[in-house]
């Protein structure tokens, strides 16, 4: 890995301002100031930054969050807090996220430092599963069902949306999955429907289940099964 990673993902620093701080002598490698943001380090390299050891993490780290509303799933934002706020460095500087929800979407977002696995959760090929709880402005109608396991050609689309399954909960509340990953997806199906998404919760992806003892902005590491399950 080069040193100026390194830093970066262990104090919350972007790339540049760790290069400048290397610059600026604030890296020791084993006991010596190392200015050379380009170094290749590995685990057998002791680093010090501004007088403090920056401890590795062993690869293979995946979690699920309850995200809460008003915050992305992105590193960075001008307008909004963002997902990393709620875990510390370096763990912060190492996770990304498998699949993204929308600002005002709350609900079950998994984060890894592996991307062969995330892919896997992403990748349309693969036809990974997510479940939302939506809330709706006006009543269910009974024709809902059936139309989206038809498909539902979205406005600006060529070709209508993959078979999906509608439960019924009550007039205003249903249980949705939905196997492709559009943009703003669900809001625009019920649109296309003409109805309007009023509240949006990710329960479910593939077989793992957010923790109902997560509260929003907390997190726990994925079980082992949790973690097989989503790449058979």
């Amino acid at each position: 890995m080069r040193l100026d990673k390194f830093i970066a993902e262990n104090t919350g620093l972007t790339r540049s301002q760790a290069s400048k701080a290397i610059r600026q002598s604030a890296v020791k490698i084993n006991g010596k100031i190392e200015k050379n943001s380009a170094r290749k380090i590995s685990q057998d390299d002791e680093i010090y930054f501004e007088e403090t050891l920056l401890t590795w993490l062993e690869n293979g780290q995946y979690f699920m969050l309850n995200k809460p509303q008003g915050c992305v799933c992105s590193n960075d934002d001008g307008d909004y807090p963002t997902i990393y706020q709620f875990f510390d460095y370096p763990l912060a500087g190492k996770l990304h996220s498998a699949g993204r929800l929308d600002v005002d979407t709350t609900g079950l977002v998994l984060l890894t430092d592996d991307g062969q696995w995330s892919h896997r959760i992403t990748s349309p090929k693969h036809h990974c599963d997510k479940t939302y709880l939506v809330t709706l402005a006006d009543p269910v109608e009974p024709h809902y069902a059936q139309t989206f396991v038809e498909g539902i050609l979205l406005r600006g689309e060529k070709i209508p949306t993959k078979p999906a399954k509608l439960e019924i909960l009550d007039d205003y509340n249903v249980n949705l999955t939905i196997s492709e990953g559009r943009y703003h997806q669900v809001k625009r199906m019920f649109a296309a429907l003409g109805n309007k998404v009023v509240g949006l919760h990710r329960w479910k992806i593939g077989a793992v289940v957010l923790d109902e003892n997560l509260e929003e902005g907390e997190y726990r590491p994925l079980t082992q099964s949790e973690i097989d399950s989503l790449v058979k």
